[in-house]
């Protein structure tokens, strides 16, 4: 099975989760990783070149998927608007289609890049707070679907969402030298993401495919 992940902070609960269960699982040689950028990973999801991962939702629609998503409830700190001329982030697939649905304008800048320009001061629009000022919900950046293994990845989501993933204290300072943070912001920023996908960030999903 091969398994996408995107290669963000926003991610690193589910990736400490998955290579533990993979450990522990018999078939552990069965799986690899692939990690990439959100648009890269949309397109060897496409090709099947990978069977499962987080892919951005406004390429979900058809897909067939789990109750697991990369969702923030108002701001997320990792998805900004820069002042300037417009401007997509290349490696985006939603957050570009966000800022259309808002009718903003300006750059781009997801993922950990937009997390250091923010904690470092920069200035910027969190999108993910304007959906939330415009709707009253949370907004789904990524969900977890598959094209094939269709029993196994539902049954790691299911286990995902039930447990509550322990980052070691190693992984948190190792991930956070890496972006040039501290763990304590890591750690702060990893507060505002959630991955179970309730009926409010459902309704906020397919609001936001509507609009596209």
């Amino acid at each position: 099975m091969l398994f996408g992940s995107i290669g963000y902070l926003n991610l690193l609960p589910f990736q400490v989760f998955l290579k533990k269960h993979i450990s522990h699982n018999a078939s552990k040689m069965s799986f690899n990783y692939n990690r990439a950028v959100p648009s890269a990973i949309n397109k060897a999801f496409k090709r099947q070149s990978i069977h499962a991962a987080f892919i951005s939702s406004v390429e979900s629609r058809k897909c067939k998927c789990t109750d697991l998503g990369i969702i923030a409830h108002k701001n997320v700190y990792s998805v900004l608007l820069l002042e300037g001329k417009n401007q997509a982030d290349p490696a985006s697939a939603t957050s570009n289609q966000l800022t259309k649905v808002l009718n903003l304008q300006g750059q781009v800048l997801i993922g950990d890049a937009a997390l250091k320009h923010y904690l470092d001061g920069g200035e910027g629009i969190d999108l993910a707070e304007v959906w939330y000022n415009k709707t009253g919900l949370p907004f789904v950046f990524a969900r977890l679907c598959y094209n094939k293994h269709g029993d196994t990845v539902q049954k790691l989501a299911r286990t995902f969402a039930r447990k509550k993933t322990k980052i070691p204290q190693y992984i948190l300072k190792r991930e956070a030298k890496k972006r040039g943070i501290t763990p304590k912001e890591l750690t702060w920023y990893l507060k505002h993401i959630y991955y179970d996908m309730d009926w409010k960030s459902k309704k906020s999903l397919k609001l936001f495919l509507k609009g596209k």
